[in-house]
């Protein structure tokens, strides 16, 4: 890992490099266009970019009347917004089962300073819920296109999320299938599953366990529905202990889809690292990661203590 670039910007410029070769492509924006970096499409492609100003259910549905004119829009905010967009995204967009995307940034406490009135921690269990979704959780900036991309050939809602926060960008070979999960680091001695941000986090706690003598494996989860069930269920079969990590509520995320694809299944510890049932706070990232125990060291002695 060479490069740190935050997923909404990698979404941002690949976003205008397709639209010079997919002329279908529409972004539309509830006015936070340099936020959501946006602004590279609409600085590529003004005639297809559309600021809605601050009315994203407004944005949800003139979207929505877009699709059915055989256009694939690109709905873009905080993810925080998601809540207050919910009903639209769902009877509007989700019920019909229209071809609308939805790139929303600003996910979790790394957030930072805006505080937990900004800082979501609820939308992957929102999006999951709903009928006909699929939710991405790209964990770097190459993911992130890889998601968008799977995005575009999907014939539906798409939810994809994203982060303020840079990250790391892995060099390593990392395969993508839609509602497959991948290994990313072997060991023997418990099982890592991770999205988004918490990737690199728990490939730096593994770094931290294998000097104590304490092997991980490390599998990515960057679907969260539909959810590799069969594949989750594979990797828990070799270990007694399972740990989840995701910068989200530990209820309706990925903790609760792992739980679900392991309840008929004996022997398995199953621990839930993530916001334990409460918001965010005003803070720096890094700080934030800490008081949540959502850093690489944090996660090692989570590990340690089980």
């Amino acid at each position: 890992m060479s490069e740190m670039k935050a997923t909404r910007v990698a979404y941002g410029e690949y976003m205008a490099k397709l639209g010079d070769t997919n002329d279908k492509l529409v972004v539309l924006d509830a006015d936070l266009a340099s936020a959501t970096m946006t602004q590279y499409f609409k600085a590529a492609h003004p005639d297809r970019f559309f600021d809605c100003g601050i009315a994203e259910a407004n944005m949800v549905n003139i979207s929505a009347g877009m699709s059915t004119m055989g256009f694939v829009p690109f709905c873009s905010t905080f993810a925080v917004f998601a809540g207050r967009a919910f009903d639209s995204i769902r009877n509007s967009v989700c019920y019909p089962q229209l071809n609308v995307k939805f790139a929303f940034t600003h996910a979790g406490i790394t957030l930072g300073e805006d505080g937990g009135s900004h800082q979501a921690i609820e939308d992957i269990a929102l999006m999951r819920a709903l009928p006909n979704m699929t939710v991405f959780v790209p964990c770097d900036a190459n993911e992130t296109q890889r998601c968008i991309d799977a995005a575009i050939e999907i014939n539906g809602p798409v939810y994809i999320r994203l982060a303020r926060l840079p990250s790391p960008v892995f060099e390593m070979d990392m395969p993508f299938t839609v509602g497959k999960v991948n290994m990313l680091r072997e060991g023997s001695d418990a099982l890592l599953i991770c999205c988004g941000v918490m990737v690199s986090e728990c490939m730096a706690a593994a770094e931290i366990l294998a000097a104590k003598g304490v092997n991980v494996t490390i599998v990515n989860a960057h679907t969260l529905k539909p959810f590799d069930n069969e594949g989750v269920q594979a990797f828990a079969a070799k270990y007694k202990k399972v740990f989840t990590v995701e910068e989200h509520s530990v209820i309706g995320g990925l903790g609760d889809a792992t739980a679900a694809a392991l309840v008929n299944m004996d022997g398995i510890k199953l621990t839930k690292l993530g916001v334990q049932d409460v918001f965010g706070q005003s803070g720096k990232p890094a700080d934030l990661l800490k008081a949540y125990k959502l850093d690489a060291q944090s996660i090692a002695d989570s590990v340690m203590a089980e």
